[in-house]
């Protein structure tokens, strides 16, 4: 494989994982018991700009795999 496809599919893999943990964050957010207690972390927009990213770098990551032939 060539350096490009790891240097596009290692970050666009944390990027995936980051969306997985935001979204559990912002699930879990919703579902609280106590209505008082907040929080502080803006899950919702963790989760889409996490997801917009790992989407872009995967899809090029893929782009890659497929024309070196993979």
């Amino acid at each position: 494989m060539e350096p490009t496809f790891y240097l596009l599919a290692v970050p666009g893999a944390f990027f995936a994982i980051l969306a997985l943990t935001a979204w559990l964050g912002d699930r879990r957010r919703v579902r609280r018991r106590d209505l008082e207690r907040i929080g502080f972390m803006p899950w919702t927009g963790l989760f889409f700009l996490s997801l917009v990213a790992a989407l872009i770098l995967l899809g090029l990551a893929g782009r890659e795999w497929i024309a070196a032939g993979l």
